[in-house]
């Protein structure tokens, strides 16, 4: 075989793989975009203080490799102690989330009658690779 032949293959080789690294990251960028509930993951817990309120602290971690979120939309569901859901509520945290990172939240709500705990799931959030 020619070296004119081996340095063809080779370098249809290594523009295959930079084809197929490129496609992936692009892929990846697509799914985070679209799919931030996927990527963002909260942790919270909740207390009653002396004016009856719920107190909800909390945190948001970015598990996304590329993507930044900001404006985080929380759907808090308000339960029984038997279960029963009493109540939702939407809370937004206007906060910026670097890919890894992770960003606190403290809410005060005055939580129906009866409510024993309180459960947190993304809704959406906004793509902010935008924003330097």
């Amino acid at each position: 075989m020619s070296h004119k032949l081996i340095y063809f293959f080779i370098l249809c080789f290594g523009i295959s793989c930079h084809n197929a690294s490129f496609n992936k990251a692009a892929s990846t960028l697509e799914n985070e975009t679209k799919n931030p509930e996927n990527y963002l993951l909260v942790i919270s817990r909740d207390k009653h203080n002396l004016f009856g309120q719920t107190v909800i602290k909390g945190s948001i971690t970015n598990k996304a490799t590329l993507v930044k979120y900001k404006d985080v939309d929380l759907k808090l569901e308000f339960y029984s102690k038997t279960g029963t859901l009493l109540e939702t509520d939407h809370e937004v945290v206007y906060e910026l989330i670097e890919p890894g990172g992770s960003k606190s939240f403290k809410t005060k709500y005055f939580a129906p009658k009866g409510s024993d705990s309180v459960a947190i799931h993304v809704v959406t959030a906004k793509p902010a690779n935008d924003i330097k």
